[in-house]
């Protein structure tokens, strides 16, 4: 199914530079373009959109409150942060806001073509370049401050199988290649996992798992 994308960035240049690496891409349905959050927003509230390329340094409104009011209007919408910076704090408030994925500018256009469909297809993904800022968000995050470092969670060994997978980014689709499952057998697994870890989304999960070593 194809997947109609927003993309919003005030750079003009940046902004035809994307549009046209998606422009006829396969599983690319309709593109949108924003210069600001507030027509970001409008757009989005009046169109079917299934992904949204965010940057972060917007004028008036930044990209993390446009998160923030999308994500709360859609809990279904993919979000991904395409941005030139890696400042801890924005990149924790960015994944506090409801973005599934953080990338840098220098991604190659191949690349970050590559992470949107498996982002689409429901994997998170973070550029190596923040990767310790989550890494060491599992460590500090207060959402997980209560739960005991030994507590069994009673997986299966296929639900760690495919936690341990969640955890290093791959999609539902992958994952289904890779263990020669239907993508309907992987959904339940997942389900089933997120709801053994009492965690609302995969990466809770993979932020769960990293901490206590639960794979």
């Amino acid at each position: 199914m194809k997947k109609n994308i927003l993309i919003v960035e005030d750079h003009e240049l940046t902004r035809f530079g994307l549009k046209t690496a998606f422009d006829g891409v396969d599983f690319v349905g309709n593109l949108y373009e924003a210069e600001s959050a507030e027509t970001a927003i409008d757009i989005f509230n009046n169109n079917q959109i299934d992904i949204v390329i965010m940057d972060l340094g917007l004028p008036v409104m930044n990209g993390i409150e446009a998160t923030k009011i999308i994500r709360g209007s859609n809990k279904d919408v993919k979000i991904i942060i395409l941005t030139s910076h890696n400042d801890e704090k924005e990149v924790l408030n960015s994944l506090k806001a409801g973005a599934n994925a953080y990338c840098s500018k220098e991604i190659n256009p191949q690349r970050l073509i590559e992470v949107v469909q498996s982002v689409a297809d429901g994997a998170a993904w973070f550029d190596p370049s923040i990767a310790h800022i989550v890494l060491k968000a599992t460590t500090s995050s207060p959402a997980f401050d209560t739960e005991n470092n030994s507590k069994d969670y009673d997986l299966t060994a296929r639900e760690s199988q495919i936690l341990k997978l969640m955890t290093e980014g791959y999609s539902n689709m992958e994952i289904a290649q890779m263990l020669v499952i239907s993508i309907n057998t992987t959904k339940a697994h997942v389900a089933n996992i997120l709801q053994k870890l009492e965690v609302d989304d995969r990466l809770q999960a993979a932020l769960k798992a990293l901490k206590y070593k639960i794979v």
